[in-house]
């Protein structure tokens, strides 16, 4: 599966165009996780927590938005967007993705 945020990829044509797929991953920080990157706030640096709750989400998200593709038949996604969201008092993240599901040849 070709993943790609430019709308084509180069050398290919796309043969067909399948639809608009997504992917979504809501994920919670645990208080410990919480604690480290407060400390890490305070004190300065990079939430290696935080950044691996992330890091965890948008690949989650991918792989959610290319299994739906692949269902629809597709061997491509272009014009991928990402999208991210803090929802909520518990400061849960949302990590949404998109594009366009295409046959290439």
């Amino acid at each position: 599966m070709i993943v790609t945020t430019t709308p084509q990829i180069e050398g290919m044509k796309v043969i067909e165009y399948k639809g608009i797929v997504f992917g979504e991953v809501i994920t919670g920080i645990n208080a410990i996780k919480d604690i480290a990157a407060g400390l890490t706030n305070f004190f300065g640096g990079r939430s290696d927590s935080y950044e691996g709750e992330l890091l965890q989400a948008r690949e989650n998200a991918l792989y959610e938005m290319s299994q739906r593709a692949i269902e629809r038949g597709a061997n491509a996604i272009v014009g991928v967007d990402f999208d991210y969201e803090v929802l909520g008092q518990g400061n849960m993240l949302m990590v949404t993705v998109s594009g366009t599901a295409v046959v290439v040849g």
